[in-house]
């Protein structure tokens, strides 16, 4: 039985790729899924459509991220806080404190915690640099001085 795959299908193929599989797979898992269509010439136009306005979605995705990115561009962040002798700070920098710091600069959008890539909360004074990822091809780096706050 031929079919069109909606979404890649692990071991079966990508989507929007015409497959031959067993009627039984395709009557019991694919088409209940929503994972494929039947290969008729209104489906493949269809599975046309929607690919061009995913890549149309893309496209569009990446100029917005680029745009913001390059406000971005330049921004640094220092924070003050409170640490022992050691540099050691009382409590961390999150990548929530890092989105608060860049939605605190005049920006026309809104960076989100999902977009700071800080694997562990910063832990000590010293300069750090953050990666920020808006898209999957959009990234930069923005400076963070941690400081140790003045009692």
């Amino acid at each position: 039985m031929k079919l069109i795959l909606k979404q890649t299908v692990e071991n079966l193929g990508e989507s929007g790729t015409v497959v031959d599989v067993k009627p039984g797979y395709a009557r019991n898992y694919l088409l209940p899924q929503g994972l494929a269509y039947e290969a008729s010439e209104a489906n493949l136009r269809k599975i046309e459509e929607e690919q061009a306005k995913a890549e149309e979605r893309s496209r569009r995705d990446y100029l917005e991220a680029r745009r913001r990115a390059s406000q971005l561009e330049g921004a640094a962040l220092t924070f003050q806080e409170q640490a022992s002798d050691e540099g050691k700070l009382y409590g961390s920098v999150s990548a929530v404190d890092i989105a608060e710091g860049l939605n605190a600069q005049e920006l026309d959008f809104e960076v989100e915690r999902k977009h700071v890539d800080l694997a562990d909360p910063i832990k000590e004074v010293g300069e750090y640099q953050v990666r920020v990822v808006l898209h999957e091809e959009v990234e930069l780096e923005i400076p963070v001085q941690v400081e140790r706050a003045d009692d």
